[in-house]
């Protein structure tokens, strides 16, 4: 049976916004090797951070309006930030929104522009950075928070790295393998800059099939709906370089990862949380070395597939029936599940992303 830790009423920790709360981390043992940094909405972090460096330097003041392009999640982070910091938030938003996420940026403050639906999510994406451009040629004093693209997105995470590479150190691990689903790439990339700092660190990352990030774009998945990670055009944030290992994940693999996630561990996510579940038991497999920790990053809850994942999870197979095919180049990829050591490639031609698009 696991132990159990209790923070003494003392050391209550208070916060001047929910914003804040939200954002904060809580790191969970699975087991002797494995560990989770589990957030209420990651995205709060990147988000904040990226507006308390624009504030500090003055590139945005108070009063001011900022804009940017979202599925849902980051939408929600910026405006949170936004409503903290006094600061006025625009969103383009994507076909996924629903109707409760909608309801939580309006009465935050957000002006909420969504396109209309379309059977492309690189269209969804091209008309949101379309219209993004429009704003900005009529209204230039606005400032575009790029999030796929503008590094400054790195500084939320930062802190948070350090404090888990020296938790992990403190615990006697000698190195720790970083498992995280790659969307924008601004999390799995700092988290696992930040830990370095304290032990040497392996980057795996985690792509949905048809995704042009690392090279699936010619595979398709037509159940893929996770939010958040994937894209169907480049992003600037993604460093091709630092990751180790990419797993391609399909939607029936993920599922079953975020089944098993909650019944194993307790653990209600969703399934980019499922993808990375069942990408790091497959690495726990292959490395053979007890001094090594792994840590999956568990972004957000899993409301958003209560109904359509967890809730029929009687119709979900074990995770155990699937494992990992093993590929040399992204062109031998198929469906369900494939693993590359990717070993510091740069971006496929595809993802190369040019300053300015």
């Amino acid at each position: 049976m696991a132990g159990t830790t209790s923070r003494p009423a003392a050391d209550m920790e208070v916060f001047s916004h929910a914003g804040q709360a939200i954002g904060r981390p809580d790191l969970i043992a699975l087991d002797a090797t494995t560990y989770a940094i589990r957030f209420e909405s990651m995205k709060v972090l990147s988000a904040r951070g990226a507006l308390l460096r624009l504030l500090s330097e003055g590139r945005v003041a108070v009063g001011d309006t900022v804009i940017d392009s979202s599925s849902g999640i980051y939408a929600q982070a910026l405006a949170l930030a936004c409503h903290e910091l006094g600061i006025r938030c625009r969103i383009i938003g994507s076909t996924t929104i629903d109707p409760v996420q909608r309801a939580q940026l309006e009465l935050l403050g957000v002006e909420l522009e969504q396109m209309p639906p379309t059977d492309s999510l690189r269209q969804d994406q091209d008309r949101r950075v379309a219209r993004i451009q429009e704003i900005l040629t009529a209204e230039p004093r606005v400032h575009w928070m790029r999030q796929y693209h503008d590094p400054i997105h790195d500084d939320g995470y930062a802190p948070v790295g350090e404090a888990v590479g020296g938790a992990l150190a403190a615990r006697g691990h000698a190195a720790v393998t970083v498992v995280a689903a790659v969307g924008s790439g601004v999390s799995s990339f700092a988290l696992s800059q930040g830990i370095s700092r304290s032990l040497p660190t392996r980057l795996v990352g985690v792509q949905p099939f048809g995704s042009v990030t690392f090279g699936s774009e010619h595979v398709d998945d037509p159940d893929m709906l996770i939010a958040g990670i994937g894209s169907s055009i480049p992003f600037g944030n993604v460093r091709h370089t630092a990751y180790d290992v990419v797993h391609w994940i399909s939607h029936e693999v993920a599922c079953s990862g975020t089944v098993d996630l909650l019944r194993r561990h307790a653990l209600f996510a969703g399934l980019s949380s499922g993808a990375v579940h069942a990408a790091a038991g497959a690495e726990a497999g292959r490395e053979g070395d007890e001094e090594r920790a792994r840590l999956l990053v568990v972004p957000d809850t899993g409301h958003r597939y209560a109904s359509t994942v967890h809730a029929r999870h009687g119709d979900v197979r074990p995770l155990t029936d699937y494992a990992p095919r093993q590929v040399a180049e992204p062109d031998e990829l198929v469906l369900p599940w494939c693993r590359m050591e990717w070993g510091g490639r740069t971006a496929p031609q595809p993802a190369s992303y040019v300053p300015g698009d």
